[in-house]
């Protein structure tokens, strides 16, 4: 899920205040080296295991923005011990009145704030137990409640006897939805309809026997099983469908359209339904790609078939093919943009909330598409707890988001107009500096303070980590590493140790610690050039002990030749990367050292024909997480400062710019 437009967006005035001219050492992103070929090995599930087979039937009244559902559930017991309760999460309940815990919960800076125009609800009206001949009625006995707590998002149900590991059981369902006005992922405005988390869904059964329940928090997100889904929707027979996996089946009845969609290996089913729609289609490989777009916005269809164009063999490259035969992109009306910037299984939102258009040269339309595609891989494919871990997915695919668009656009990812390219990755760093010794990124979503802390921590500031370890060790071990990460755990439910320790195999040691402490111990790091000094060279003089007698050498009065001098950089906070430093002559003469970065501090030594002017430490911003890019320099004596200073008083125009340009 994308956050929110005006928070990238200041994101992006921010970054051009850290913004360098020059050559950006991403140019070089794409060597000859083949990435897809050195995963080849990599093991790689071709099919999920079924935990949970929906066969549904929904029908939508698109007056009353009602939907109508029943059908049947058939779930196995894949954990080790017996089963004695399900639970399920009803989702839409989180909307049902401010007594729930998404609406009461304090949450500032983030999407969906505001309290809905008109509530929503979920109501289960059977649930029954298929047990032979035998029928039982499981909902009588549902708590949907808590003690000292009013939230319905999540329902416990006791079944009447134990499933044994390895069995399965087969339930009956009917409820009914209210869906509300549009709020942060579902609902409708008008006649569009966004109907997701819509569906008594089951929670995720783990190994130990457990189920991995929780409330709908405001910042949380979703978990679930793998399994298939065999789902029947009766619209209006004027209103276009967008939905979860391919259209098997369709045909008109009176007034109505019936459309069914079958889909195997997803964990969540979602659809659409607008009479407005305008629909555009494009065979890109195996996939049919489908675009459901306001009428009267070609061009924007056009931009996201374009960006699909290139995510398709991008992601397939360096994540694993895509294994679905379609993909939709819904792009909501502007009315209801609450509903873009969201991702379900082959089914996506885009648009750009809060911007009913915008310049090819501003990306933000380019970047919700890789976005939320990219969420096909993390959450989608590789299915980590959102709720427990979300910078498993969010942060992963913020990475993933910057590297492919940077690989596709260049310097100018993000914004490439008037002369200046800021780079989706720049922006990303802006934002990382923030609240980074506030909280740790690794905690479950609803410990965080704000939305606006959870965005920065999570996305900006594991994508910010994850790109200083490309730009340190280097695109082939880093592409090595989150390829091997997503192919191995692709149709399973991994957890923070286990990305670390693709990290430890692929990268090392160092990069595996400093990741954990980046992560969960709020780490972070400054280099700083404390201080420098130069001076004319000269030859020792003093008393000195030769071949046994005493000897005293007076100071020479020739003028030298050569000069000498040192530099003194400092490495503050928990973390530490290698990085260059480089001393730079009078003369222009540079000279690079490397650095291991272990220690707290470095005296590097000069000598060379012309006096040390400057020195600056990692010249080719490997070091995204550097806290204070301005103390990256320092110069010697009475020398003018070398070309930062200007850098950043030109930078900092463009931001006020930009700034006054996209402030309400």
């Amino acid at each position: 899920m994308t956050g929110s437009s005006v928070r990238w967006l200041g994101a992006l005035s921010a970054s051009l205040a850290l913004a360098l001219t020059g050559d950006d050492p991403r140019d070089a992103h794409a060597d000859d080296f083949s990435v897809a070929a050195a995963l080849e090995n990599v093991p790689m599930l071709a099919h999920a295991e079924k935990v949970v087979d929906y066969t549904l039937r929904a029908k939508l009244d698109a007056t009353a923005h009602t939907v109508h559902g029943e059908g049947t559930i058939v779930w196995k017991n894949v954990s080790t011990k017996p089963v004695s309760e399900l639970w399920f999460h009803l989702y839409l309940n989180a909307f049902k009145n401010q007594s729930s815990t998404f609406l009461r919960a304090p949450i500032g800076g983030f999407r969906g704030t505001t309290v809905p125009a008109d509530w929503g609800t979920i109501d289960v009206r059977k649930l029954t137990l298929v047990d032979g001949e035998e029928r039982h009625d499981l909902w009588q006995a549902a708590e949907t409640k808590r003690a000292n707590d009013d939230d319905e998002t999540e329902a416990r149900v006791p079944l009447p006897r134990e499933v044994q590991p390895g069995d399965s059981i087969t339930l009956e369902v009917e409820w009914d939805d209210k869906l509300p006005a549009i709020v942060e992922r579902t609902g409708y405005d008008g006649s569009f309809h966004m109907v997701a988390q819509w569906f008594p869904k089951l929670a995720t059964i783990e190994p130990d026997g457990t189920f991995a329940h929780f409330p709908f928090h405001h910042l949380g997100e979703f978990y679930a099983d793998f399994g298939h889904f065999d789902v029947t929707l009766d619209v209006p027979k004027d209103y276009v469908v967008g939905a979860t996996g391919p259209l098997v089946e369709e045909r008109t009845e009176g007034d109505r359209r019936i459309e069914r969609h079958v889909q195997d290996d997803v964990h969540d089913f979602a659809w659409t339904a607008w009479d407005q729609f305008a629909k555009r289609t494009e065979k890109m490989g195996n996939v049919d790609v489908t675009v459901l777009y306001p009428r009267g916005n070609d061009a924007a269809a056009e931009r996201q078939l374009e960006t699909m164009r290139f995510a398709f063999p991008h992601f397939g490259s360096l994540y694993g093919e895509y294994p679905y035969s379609v993909l939709t992109l819904v792009h909501p009306p502007m009315t209801a943009d609450e509903a873009g910037g969201m991702e379900y299984p082959t089914l996506i939102t885009t648009g750009v909330r809060g911007m009913p258009w915008t310049p090819k040269g501003l990306l933000a339309l380019e970047l919700t598409v890789i976005h939320e595609f990219g969420h096909q891989y993390f959450y989608g494919l590789i299915a980590s707890n959102e709720d427990k871990w979300p910078f498993l997915d969010e942060g992963l695919n913020t990475y993933a988001e910057s590297e492919s668009m940077g690989a596709w656009k260049g310097p100018g990812s993000a914004f490439d107009m008037f002369g200046l390219k800021i780079g989706d990755v720049d922006v990303h760093a802006a934002s990382a500096r923030q609240f980074a010794h506030d909280e740790p990124i690794a905690q479950p979503a609803n410990d965080f303070e704000t939305g606006s802390a959870y965005g920065a921590l999570v996305y900006s500031r594991t994508g910010t980590i994850l790109e200083t370890l490309r730009r340190v060790y280097g695109d082939r071990v880093m592409q090595r590493t989150l390829g091997t990460y997503a192919r191995k755990y692709r149709f399973r439910h991994p957890r923070p140790d286990d990305l670390i320790e693709v990290f430890r195999t692929e990268m090392g040691e160092r990069a595996a610690k400093t990741l954990r402490t980046a992560l969960f111990d709020k780490g972070w790091v400054d280099y700083v050039a404390t201080s420098i000094s130069s001076y004319p060279s000269h030859a020792p003089w003093g008393i000195f002990d030769v071949n046994g007698k005493r000897e005293t050498i007076a100071r020479s009065g020739a003028a030298s030749s050569r000069y000498s001098g040192w530099a003194l950089v400092t490495r503050r906070g928990t973390l530490s990367f290698p990085v260059d430093i480089e001393l730079v002559a009078e003369d222009g003469t540079r000279t690079r050292v490397p650095w291991d970065g272990e220690g707290e501090f470095v005296r590097v030594p000069y000598s060379g024909a012309s006096p040390l002017r400057s020195v600056v430490i990692d010249p080719d911003d490997r070091v995204l997480l550097d806290e204070k890019p301005e103390n990256d320099f320092a110069t010697a004596g009475n020398q003018t400062p070398t070309g930062a200073p200007r850098t950043r008083e030109r930078s900092t125009y463009w931001a006020q710019l930009l700034t006054g340009l996209v402030a309400p």
